[in-house]
């Protein structure tokens, strides 16, 4: 039997001398390293948005996300509402760098929840803090966070659910719906998150949770995606996430399809390749000369006919397409970022300079809706200059990524009951988005997250659940 000197970290500390009882100090010390790290990560998240004003914009993506969120309707194309929803929320103060505020929170949150999880599965104050490094601190994620983009809301949704279902070592029904929910509202703002449904129920089925709490997952996760296809019927007249999931996986198919061996219908064959030679898989849905672009009403008409041909093409050459697939993830791992597609900027992208918005139809829409006060983005000495030089030294390279996945696997082989699942949505958020499109460094980030939190249960003394 332990003796008072032993006493938990609250409560009461006994003064074995005086036989006096006087209440304990708050222990703080055990989360000190963390807390530091965490303040420092604020602080770069400030220099951030006073180095580059007012955010940035992408040409498709961040006006489109506006536009929906002050015209909330489900999206035709990529986008589902999820996003936009936040968007519309911050819309009363018209104003995008707060958006870009908001998001830098979100970041900061992410981490302190990776942080709670770990110290809940008794990890050490410092494998706990270690974990959260890459996301708090990597330049890129600065970056991500500074943009009207999508993902730094998706990967706090991916990581709180994994969060609800780590936290206790028995599983609740209200924690199982509570994820449901959680990942449901991932998938309605990324939709890859559709299918780390599914590598989520199995992990949970692995781990024989039982069948009431995998049922409460799952109906919780149905009712607001089944609202929300819908909702997405009564505007597009079929009952979807999302109208581009068939032009996606054409794109994807692009890149080795060979209809002398797919031998396609006469309405499929349409969508064969043309001879159009671009340097990603996803730049054939953008590529004015591809097969699919060249048929009337627009390449998001054509969706159904796209995902026919698609899975024609995968049957009948599925070593190909698992070839492609396993060439394009590999860029995750290469020590210098390689630009795919070549236009884009995998990393380093902290310059100095000015860049006008992009021409986009929606510009003058958004700014009368939405902001008046948007621009192009400006860099601001001297805190863009930190940042230009910081970024080469915050940058988690490819082969650290790897070793990262590589624990997270003995993690789940050593300790299936607790890190199989972190690791199975990890591999699935990197392998998940080539498989259906294509890879992009931007698509990289979300996994890194995750795959410390798997790496990290690695601890011999992880997996059983404390008090923090």
């Amino acid at each position: 039997m332990r003796g008072p000197q032993s006493c938990p970290e609250i409560g009461f500390r006994v003064l074995t001398d005086t036989r006096v009882a006087l209440p304990a100090q708050p222990r703080l010390d055990g989360h000190r390293l963390f807390t530091v790290l965490l303040a420092l990560a604020a602080a770069l998240r400030v220099v951030t948005m006073l180095g580059y004003r007012p955010v940035t914009l992408y040409w498709y993506d961040s006006f489109t996300y506006l536009d929906t969120a002050v015209h909330p309707a489900p999206s035709a194309t990529f986008h589902p509402i999820g996003y936009p929803l936040l968007l519309r929320a911050l819309l009363p103060f018209h104003s995008v760098e707060l958006v870009a505020a908001v998001q830098h929170a979100i970041g900061l949150a992410t981490g302190l929840l990776l942080y709670a999880v770990l110290r809940r599965r008794s990890a050490p104050g410092w494998v706990a803090a270690l974990a959260t490094v890459p996301l708090l601190f990597d330049a890129s994620f600065l970056r991500l966070e500074h943009g009207v983009l999508s993902d730094t809301q998706f990967i706090f949704l991916v990581v709180a659910g994994l969060a609800v279902l780590l936290w206790s070592p028995k599983l609740s029904v209200r924690a199982a719906a509570g994820a449901g929910l959680l990942f449901a509202a991932a998938a309605l703002t990324r939709t890859i998150a559709l299918p780390l449904l599914l590598l989520v129920v199995l992990a949970l089925a692995v781990r024989r949770v039982g069948w009431r709490r995998l049922a409460a997952l799952v109906v919780a996760a149905a009712l607001p995606l089944t609202g929300y296809a819908a909702w997405y019927a009564a505007h597009h007249g079929r009952f979807a996430i999302s109208g581009a999931d068939g032009v996606a996986l054409w794109a994807r198919t692009m890149t080795f399809a060979d209809c002398a061996r797919i031998q396609p219908p006469p309405e499929l064959a349409r969508l064969c390749p043309n001879g159009t030679e671009v340097d990603a898989a996803s730049e054939y849905v953008w590529a004015p000369g591809a097969s699919l672009n060249l048929l009337p009403g627009g390449r998001f008409a054509h969706n159904d006919l796209a995902r026919s041909f698609a899975i024609e093409a995968i049957l009948a050459q599925p070593l190909d397409y698992l070839a492609d697939v396993v060439r394009d993830t590999a860029i995750a791992f290469s020590w210098t970022p390689i630009p795919h597609p070549d236009r884009t900027t995998p990393a380093f992208g902290f310059a100095g300079g000015h860049w006008e918005l992009p021409e986009q139809p929606l510009i003058d829409k958004v700014k009368q809706e939405y902001d008046p006060d948007i621009r192009g983005l400006s860099s601001v000495s001297p805190y863009a200059d930190f940042l230009i030089a910081y970024q080469y030294a915050a940058y988690l390279r490819g082969p650290f990524l790897g070793l990262i996945l590589l624990l997270g696997a003995y993690a789940a082989v050593r300790r299936p009951g607790v890190a199989l699942l972190p690791w199975a949505v990890a591999a699935g958020l990197l392998a998940g988005p080539v498989a259906v499109l294509d890879f992009d460094h931007r698509y990289v980030l979300p996994v890194i997250p995750v795959a410390c939190l798997a790496a990290a249960l690695a601890h011999p003394r992880c997996g059983i659940s404390s008090r923090m």
